[in-house]
């Protein structure tokens, strides 16, 4: 595999300026070196290639995450701001889709550290967290209205029998066989 990207060796201040005009895709690359060079004059430049190779990496991440959002829109705005479960699904899968994208692009490098590593297993793990939670949270919210549903027909059996509109016994084995209140 090749060596590392300069403008990744770059001084985190100035990769960080680049990203910003690479999101703002308003400038030319000659433009955007020109810049760099302008705001840093101490600090190295990438070179005009360099920083093309680095664009086009950088154009398909940007490219992903509008997809992600523009999937989140469409799904609020088929499901409504109260999607709740759903949106948690959708950010579980959207999380392990990343972790296995990155996983991925990482196995093919020859120079992963240990860090970089560990950085992906928290990664991995918290996608399977985060699975795990959204499944939690749906079987409590399942108990929750079930529970609420069994209280409100209990009360209206209790209204029924108080006014000897069906005999007791009726009453009884409704609640027991149809909706299981002892």
């Amino acid at each position: 595999m090749g060596r590392k990207s300069s403008i990744t060796r770059l001084e985190p201040a100035v990769r960080k300026y680049l990203e910003k005009l690479l999101r703002e895709d308003r400038f030319t690359l000659d433009e955007m070196i020109a810049d760099v060079r302008k705001q840093f004059p101490d600090q190295q430049t990438p070179s005009r290639s360099s920083l093309d190779r680095y664009r086009t990496g950088f154009d398909e991440m940007v490219g992903r995450m509008r997809e992600i959002e523009t999937a989140a829109g469409a799904l609020v705005d088929e499901l409504g701001e109260g999607v709740g479960d759903k949106a948690g699904a959708l950010l579980a899968q959207a999380v392990t889709t990343l972790a296995t994208n990155v996983a991925l692009r990482t196995h093919d490098r020859d120079d992963v550290t240990v860090k970089e590593v560990g950085e992906l297993a928290r990664a991995a793990r918290a996608a399977m967290q985060a699975r795990t939670m959204s499944i939690k949270e749906r079987e409590t919210i399942e108990a929750s209205a079930r529970a609420k549903l069994l209280r409100e027909q209990s009360e209206k059996l209790d209204s029924m029998g108080k006014t000897g509109a069906i005999a007791s016994e009726t009453l009884q084995r409704i609640r027991h066989e149809i909706y299981g209140i002892v």
